[in-house]
């Protein structure tokens, strides 16, 4: 009995009982979000503990964003297999797309067919290349081989891994099979951040790739430009839809704060009527309200 109170008292530690402070950043939150022509999901994990949800549980369609859960596939792969990122992959010129996004295939074309490990994933990670991700899919053993490795891994069955990047440029609503909460995202990105890239240098490397992406910098990053804050992300884009609306645009990361704050963040914004610019500027100002909101935490 005494266990099981412990057990208790230490569950309701780690669920979202939050904070004055916390509480406000989650009211801030939902009204800004009501009233939005969007179906918007936001969780955040403040300093490890701390919980701020809203629609949190509810599904989104990954887009982009699932290239994070894929490279930490990637990683386990490499260090399961005794590999590195130094080593290489070959592959036919047959699996370059030229009408899908991909940098590394207007720099390189279909002239190399062998690349490292390290810079198939800063292609993915960096740029959101998706021939280099679906590169590093077929790798892993497909959708389900990346399936069962993060499973082993733990990783929550609320992200999942069911589409390639050719799937989802053959039929766009495929999309939609590569699935997650805005809490276990922010979950994946907090034990990233707290844990898993310090397990080998292939998560440490990943680590430094996230903290380098180019893509998506009118979202989360915005209200963090001057602060010198530490951010590392991974950002999600979809497709118009025959209603006129975009199908999502998403960015999830962790951010570390100059006064030693760090929180891990997840924003998906679904079904959106408004055009790429503004639905990134929904993106922005609900990063700005948490961050705000955290300053003005610290100084009470």
């Amino acid at each position: 009995m005494r266990k099981l109170l412990f057990i208790i008292i230490y569950l309701s530690f780690l669920s979202p009982a939050f904070a004055d402070g916390n509480k406000a950043i989650e009211n801030a939150l939902q009204e800004y979000i009501k009233g939005k022509d969007a179906r918007i999901g936001v969780a955040v994990i403040i300093n490890g503990k701390d919980t701020v949800s809203v629609n949190g549980n509810r599904d989104f369609p990954m887009m982009s964003v699932v290239k994070f859960p894929l490279a930490l596939t990637v990683a386990q792969w490499v260090d399961t297999n005794g590999l590195s990122l130094s080593d290489s992959i070959t592959f036919s010129e047959n699996v370059l797309k030229e009408n899908t996004y991909s940098p590394m295939f207007k720099k390189y074309g279909k002239c190399r067919n062998i690349m490292t490990i390290r810079e198939l994933l800063e292609w993915s990670l960096m740029e959101s290349d998706n021939n280099a991700a679906d590169i590093l899919l077929n790798n892993v053993g497909g959708t389900s081989g990346a399936t069962s490795i993060i499973r082993q891994m733990g990783i929550s069955d609320d992200i999942v891994i069911g589409a390639s990047e050719e799937d989802m440029h053959r039929d766009p609503y495929l999309s939609y099979l590569n699935r997650t909460t805005p809490l276990a995202m922010a979950q994946l990105f907090e034990r990233f951040y707290s844990e898993m890239r310090n397990i080998s240098q292939t998560y440490s490397e990943i680590s430094a790739m996230l903290e380098q992406c180019h893509t998506g910098l009118d979202r989360l990053a915005v209200p963090l430009l001057s602060t010198n804050a530490k951010i590392g992300h991974k950002t999600g884009t979809g497709f118009p839809t025959p209603e006129g609306r975009i199908s999502a645009i998403n960015d999830c990361g962790y951010v570390h704060l100059p006064d030693g704050t760090r929180y891990s963040i997840a924003v998906f914004v679904a079904d959106s009527s408004y055009d790429m610019a503004a639905t990134s500027a929904i993106i922005a100002e609900i990063s700005n309200i948490v961050w705000k909101g955290l300053i003005k935490q610290k100084k009470k």
